[in-house]
């Protein structure tokens, strides 16, 4: 056994550390998890002639509401007027409705139609072999402890 294996992981995650070993930096995996899934995300959706983005927009939306274009933003890890610009395209596609807020007259807020619902269902169909591939050999309670830990991870770093 060599120096290095017998080291205890803690220091090999470490950046800081001289021992530092990327295949033991959770960033290092989560960061080519996020980019094969980005890649193969972007593959499903244009099947489908849709992006990323839209289909984060319109999953929020299905999950949540009618939301406001900031709380769209923060849901769908984007800047706000990347967000607007794409809210404006997608209603004109008739993806979604805006309208201003009956409690707020700055703020805008948007809706799915039934277009975008059925643009929804498509996306689905064309992603449901990706998700089902990705769990593969992994049991629900894995997944539930996979999201516990990312969820903390979330919460420590700063804003």
């Amino acid at each position: 056994m060599t120096e290095n294996s017998r080291l205890p992981r803690s220091q090999r995650y470490n950046p800081s550390s001289q021992d530092f070993h990327k295949e033991d930096f959770p960033f290092y995996w989560l960061a080519q998890v996020h980019g094969r899934y980005s890649q193969a995300m972007e593959r499903a959706l244009k099947k489908v002639n849709l992006d990323i983005p839209r289909w984060r927009i319109l999953a929020t939306l299905n999950q949540e509401g009618c939301c406001s274009i900031s709380q769209i933003a923060l849901h769908s890890i984007a800047k706000l007027p990347t967000v607007t610009k794409i809210i404006q395209r997608m209603k004109e596609d008739q993806l979604v409705e805006t309208q201003i807020s009956a409690d707020d007259g700055r703020v805008t807020e948007v809706v799915i139609t039934d277009k975008g619902r059925a643009a929804l269902d498509e996306i689905h169909a064309a992603t449901a072999p990706l998700f089902r591939d990705s769990f593969k050999g992994m049991t629900q309670a894995q997944i539930q402890r996979l999201n516990k830990l990312l969820e903390q991870l979330f919460h420590n770093l700063p804003e």
